[in-house]
């Protein structure tokens, strides 16, 4: 019962998690990065490694 339940939390985890990534590209599309959880929260983002990104459809 231990391992179902542990499987239940890592399967739950990953599904989640998996649910808020993506991609960015900055507006010419020279170079483009992955985000995990928020694109203001890439460390890309942050340092603007990128530039200006284009601005992302709603999915």
């Amino acid at each position: 019962m231990i391992k179902f339940v542990k499987v239940a939390v890592l399967f739950t985890a990953v599904a989640t998690l998996t649910a808020c990534s993506g991609h960015v590209e900055n507006k010419d599309k020279s170079c483009g990065y992955d985000y995990f959880l928020h694109p203001a929260i890439s460390i890309s983002k942050i340092i603007g490694g990128c530039g200006p990104a284009v601005e992302q459809p709603v999915k």
